[in-house]
C-alpha cells in the first residue's frame, strides 16, 4: 500500500484525495492547504487523514511514500522539487510546470533519485481517448489527415493562465498519445476581454513533420459547453463528443477517394465515399481511479508512466511557442525539439 500526501484542497484536490481513498493501491494520509476552511472541509470529509497548512510538514513526514501536487501552475516546479528533494514520488497537475527548463530539472532529478515522476493529463486514461489511440495506432483510420478540437465553455477564467494553458493544455496530451507525433511548430491568436487578464479566448494551429495538421478551439467565455474532438483518416473518421451520455465515440466510414484517372483528373479530383457510423463500446472506468491505479503500479514496478514527465516537457514545450505566437499575432513559431 503507497501512502499519499495531497498539496492542494481547491477545485481539482478533492478529485485526488476521493480516488486515492477509494482505490485499494494508495492510502491517504494527509491533505496540505494553505485555507483552513478548506482543510476543515476535508477533515470533515476524511476523518483519518491529517491536514496541515505546513508544505515542509508534509514533506518531512516519513509515513508519506508519495505527493500529489494540485495547486495553481506557478507553484509546481517548486513543490515538486522539494518532493523529490524529500524522497517522495510525485503526481502533478497539468501543465508540468511554467516552464520547459522547470520541466527539464524535474525530469533530471527525478531520474537520478529514481524516483516516479508523473502528470495528471488525466484524459489519456479516458476509456474514449484510448480506444481513439488504438484506432490510430492500428491503422484503422489511415493516414490522419487533420484533429479539430473544441473546448469551450463560460467560465472558469484563470488569473495565472491564459485559456491555451488551461485548456488546449488536455489536447496536447491527447495529440501526444493518440497521433503519436509531437508538433515542430505553431501560430496562435487570441485576445482577452478582460483589461489586464490573460487571453481567455484562442485559436491555435499545430503543424508536424507529416502532413497531419491540428487545429484547437477554447474559450472561456462562450454561452454552452462544448467538448468536440474530429481525428479524420484516409479510411476512416472519428467523432469523440466528451459531453456524450453513452455514445463518446463514433466512427464514421466517410472520406474521400482521389480520382487517378487522367482522362477524368480535370473534372472531379475525389469522389465521395459513404459507409456506416458505429459507436464502439467503451469501460465505464472514472479516469482519475484508472491514473491512481496506474501511478502506485509505476512505483511499485519501476515503470515510465503514460503521462510522464518527457509528456509534459512536450506539452509546456508547445504551450511556450504558442505564447510567443500569440505575441506576435499569430505568427508560426518553431517548437525546439
Amino acid at each position: 500500500m503507497i501512502n499519499v500526501g495531497v498539496i492542494g484542497f481547491g477545485y481539482w484536490g478533492p478529485n485526488l484525495v476521493r480516488n486515492f481513498s477509494a482505490s485499494g493501491r494508495t492510502n491517504m494520509v494527509a491533505v496540505c492547504d494553505l485555507d483552513p476552511k478548506r482543510l476543515a472541509v476535508a477533515a470533515r470529509s476524511y476523518p483519518a487523514i491529517r491536514t496541515t497548512t505546513d508544505v515542509k510538514e508534509l514533506l518531512a513526514a516519513g509515513d508519506i511514500d508519495a505527493v500529489a501536487i494540485s495547486t495553481p501552475v506557478q507553484h509546481h516546479f517548486e513543490l515538486a522539487m522539494a518532493a523529490l528533494k524529500a524522497g517522495k514520488h510525485v503526481l502533478v497537475e497539468k501543465p508540468m510546470a511554467s516552464t520547459a527548463e522547470e520541466c527539464r530539472l524535474l525530469i533530471e532529478e527525478a531520474a537520478r533519485r529514481k524516483l516516479t515522476l508523473m502528470v495528471d493529463h488525466t484524459f489519456i486514461y479516458t476509456p474514449a481517448v484510448q480506444k481513439m489511440r488504438d484506432l490510430v495506432q492500428s491503422g484503422e483510420l489511415g493516414e490522419v489527415y487533420y484533429y479539430d478540437s473544441v473546448r469551450v465553455n463560460l467560465g472558469l477564467f484563470q488569473h495565472d493562465v491564459n485559456v491555451l494553458w488551461d485548456l488546449a493544455v488536455h489536447d496536447l496530451s491527447i495529440i501526444e498519445y493518440v497521433l503519436g507525433q509531437v508538433p515542430v511548430a505553431v501560430s496562435a491568436t487570441g485576445i482577452s476581454h478582460v483589461p489586464g487578464a490573460p487571453e481567455n479566448i484562442a485559436y491555435m494551429t499545430l503543424f508536424f513533420d507529416s502532413s497531419t495538421i491540428a487545429h484547437v478551439n477554447v474559450n472561456w467565455l462562450a454561452p454552452v459547453k462544448v467538448r468536440q474532438t474530429l481525428v479524420s483518416g484516409s479510411k476512416k473518421m472519428v467523432v469523440f463528443n466528451e459531453l456524450e451520455p453513452s455514445e463518446k465515440i463514433k466512427v464514421y466510414d466517410k472520406g474521400i477517394v482521389l480520382n487517378d484517372d487522367q482522362e477524368q483528373i480535370n473534372k472531379l479530383i475525389a469522389g465521395y465515399r459513404t459507409g456506416d457510423m458505429w459507436a464502439p463500446q467503451l469501460a465505464g472506468t472514472e479516469a482519475l481511479a484508472a491514473e491512481v491505479s496506474h501511478f502506485a503500479d509505476c512505483i511499485e514496478n519501476g515503470t515510465t508512466p503514460l503521462t510522464d514527465g518527457v509528456m509534459g516537457f512536450n506539452v509546456v514545450k508547445v504551450l511556450e511557442a504558442a505564447s510567443r505566437s500569440l505575441a506576435e499575432r499569430g505568427a508560426s513559431m518553431p517548437v525546439e525539439r
